[in-house]
């Protein structure tokens, strides 16, 4: 029987648009339901106590919508509140750390990986204790990058301020010994284009592509897929004023959205 239930995505801000627009791409007629805790963005400099705070209280909000599927959508959330949210909630509940980890395994020849994201993220390890876990002869170097989600959810992608910050941070990984380079954060990918120019030829990854075919398979094994050969609904919640969210919204997805509401999360 199909599932016409929603998926909860669920983000610090904007980056998880990228995830939203993965998953529309792979199964287009499921509905989504999506928050971006633009209120509190970004989590990359906040405590554990609060990231799993905040993580538990969306949730709460995408169960109340009746989610039948929650993807973390944010790899500091996924790293420091998402063994919570399994725990504390009886649903499934994926994140973006596996799926970009198990790419970057795959992908990389001489087994030096590098990884960009968060002040959390990057102190947690996760990526390289997940790296590491697929196989220990993997090397990681990681590099926090705090002005990255800021330049994004300002909607600065390019010009010389966005250069000089990225050359700022790029400059301490070692691009000579590293092959692939995890964009450890969802916002990142909205700056591929300006890395692209400071790191050569290496291979990039984003887990967007990687967690949409997860959720699939989720769905499909746990017989709670939509099969409406409709494309499915979006509807698009934030925890702070929805008037900007809007313009930016359409660089991520590449169409406009409409009817942002306010998430009553606090």
């Amino acid at each position: 029987m199909s599932d016409n239930r929603p998926l909860g995505i669920f983000d610090s801000g904007l980056g998880g648009l990228t995830v939203v627009n993965a998953i529309k791409q792979k199964i287009p007629n499921e509905h989504i339901v999506y928050v971006g805790d633009t209120a509190r963005v970004p989590y990359g400099n906040k405590s554990v106590q609060l990231i799993v705070k905040f993580s538990s209280q969306i949730t709460q909000f995408l169960l109340e919508k009746d989610a039948k599927l929650i993807v973390v959508a944010c790899n500091t959330a996924s790293a420091l509140a998402l063994p919570t949210l399994q725990n504390e909630f009886n649903i499934p509940i994926i994140g973006v750390i596996t799926p970009g980890a198990n790419s970057a395994a795959e992908l990389t020849k001489n087994n030096k990986v590098g990884v960009i994201g968060t002040i959390a993220t990057i102190n947690s390890k996760v990526y390289q204790k997940e790296l590491f876990k697929i196989n220990p002869l993997i090397n990681t170097i990681s590099q926090a990058c705090p002005l990255f989600v800021p330049l994004v959810e300002e909607g600065l992608l390019e010009g010389p301020i966005v250069s000089a910050i990225i050359a700022h941070y790029i400059k301490n990984l070692d691009l000579s010994r590293i092959d692939t380079l995890i964009l450890g954060c969802t916002h990142y990918p909205l700056l591929k284009p300006a890395i692209k120019k400071y790191i050569n030829n290496l291979m990039l990854i984003d887990s967007a592509d990687s967690i949409a075919k997860e959720a699939y398979l989720i769905l499909k094994n746990n017989h709670i897929i939509n099969d409406n050969t409709k494309q499915g609904q979006q509807d698009f919640y934030v925890t702070d004023s929805p008037s900007n969210f809007a313009n930016i919204a359409r660089r991520f997805l590449g169409y406009p959205i409409q009817n942002v509401k306010t998430a009553p999360i606090s």
